[in-house]
């Protein structure tokens, strides 16, 4: 076969060119445009738990100066003596950041250290269901499970080399 037959006209594969840029331009914003379609009513269900005045609770029961349940009832409670609780807050949230009260991103106060130890406690000495401690606490099950995790973790590195 001859070469000269083949002749290359540039200005049909520039047409074509942008024909298939295009496509592929219109396909890309089709599937982003349905994608998001397909996401907007699956947005979480908020729960306002209002952590600040939990946390007030709690230290008025049994960490205020004159609290409203007695050391009997915190070891009767918690299955501890309440210098032995405070110590292991203490060395939990001097190692672990989570063990820490932040506020989030709605400059809301997160849930305190002694929330989240008193949460693990609960479930431990009790055995109850994650969910189970969110009518005193207000905490939610997926984050008892997670206060659970990290407490365990927490207290096997601090206290492994002891016991």
């Amino acid at each position: 076969m001859d070469p000269s037959q083949y002749h290359f006209d540039i200005a049909a594969y520039n047409q074509n060119r942008e024909i298939e840029e295009n496509y592929i331009v219109n396909r890309f914003r089709e599937r982003r445009n349905k994608i998001s379609e397909d996401n907007a009513p699956r947005s979480r269900k908020y729960l306002n738990r209002d952590h600040a005045a939990a946390n007030q609770r709690l230290i008025d029961d049994y960490f205020a100066n004159e609290p409203t349940y007695d050391d009997a009832m915190f070891r009767r409670r918690y299955r501890m003596k309440k210098n032995v609780f405070l110590r292991i807050v203490g060395d939990l949230s001097s190692s672990d950041n989570y063990f820490t009260q932040r506020v989030d991103a709605a400059n809301k106060e997160g849930i305190s250290p002694l929330a989240k130890c008193t949460t693990t406690m609960r479930m431990l000495a009790y055995g109850v269901a994650a969910d189970a401690v969110d009518e005193y606490i207000k905490i939610g099950g997926t984050t008892a499970l997670e206060c659970l995790r990290r407490f365990c973790k927490g207290i096997i590195r601090l206290d492994d080399w002891e016991y």
